[in-house]
């Protein structure tokens, strides 16, 4: 991709005014809303697994609390390590747009200029802001970053969730090395874990408030995007 950003107030093509450009195909729509959920619900059980809760006098079989808890960590953790695996191959088939965040062109001197250009524009140095149909430069490197974090979390939560289930688990089995990598200490590897799930959550935070900063300052839709796939030009 040569043209990164362009100016004016929308794109130019077949000598009239665009006001939407179909950018995110279903797939991709799918893979962010159900990464949302994943991370919504592994960063509440995860804080409590690491800060349970006060225990619940009674008999066990009633009073599960934690047990459900860990259980739907659990299950939000294999869904996300799933919805990865998708995401990566849906870059592979999809269009262009779905390669932007795997596939960030850091050699390209043009991506470097349209990347601190955009640098500028979130700093309020720059007064106008460019136009990228798909992800702009700094949206590229913010969005492939937090696919490593992910990455990194599932293989350090899948070596933690190994370790609670017995060596012979096809868990620890498979990512028992990740606790050796780190020394043999689960408990460093948990204290990692942890800070990724915190990196994670400053990167929502950042990235919503970049979203909804861009819908409302550079005039192009953003998270309706990612809910029709659309992006609309509002000048």
């Amino acid at each position: 991709m040569k043209s990164y950003g362009f100016d004016g107030n929308a794109p130019q093509g077949l000598g009239r005014k665009v006001t939407s450009v179909y950018v995110y195909e279903a797939p991709v729509r799918l893979w962010h809303w159900v990464t949302v959920l994943c991370i919504i619900t592994l960063s509440i059980t995860g804080y409590l697994i690491g800060k349970p809760l006060p225990s619940v006098p009674g008999e066990a079989t009633f009073n599960f609390v934690m047990g459900y808890i860990r259980f739907a960590h659990f299950t939000a953790g294999y869904i996300l390590a799933i919805g990865l695996i998708g995401r990566l191959y849906w870059a592979l088939v999809g269009n262009h747009h779905a390669r932007e965040i795997i596939l960030v062109p850091v050699w390209d001197k043009g991506w470097w200029k349209e990347f601190f250009f955009e640098v500028r524009w979130y700093l309020f140095i720059e007064r106008y802001p460019k136009k990228y149909i798909g992800h702009n430069p700094v949206g590229q490197i913010a969005m492939a970053t937090f696919l490593w974090v992910a990455v990194f979390m599932c293989f350090s939560g899948f070596a933690l969730y190994g370790e609670g289930l017995g060596t012979k688990s096809w868990a620890y089995q498979a990512f028992g090395w990740v606790i050796s990598a780190f020394g043999g200490n689960s408990l460093t590897v948990h204290n990692w874990h942890r800070l990724g799930m915190w990196s994670i959550i400053l990167f929502v935070m950042i990235h919503v408030y970049a979203a909804i900063r861009e819908d409302i300052m550079s005039k192009q839709s953003m998270v309706s995007t990612m809910i029709s796939g659309f992006r609309m030009f509002k000048d």
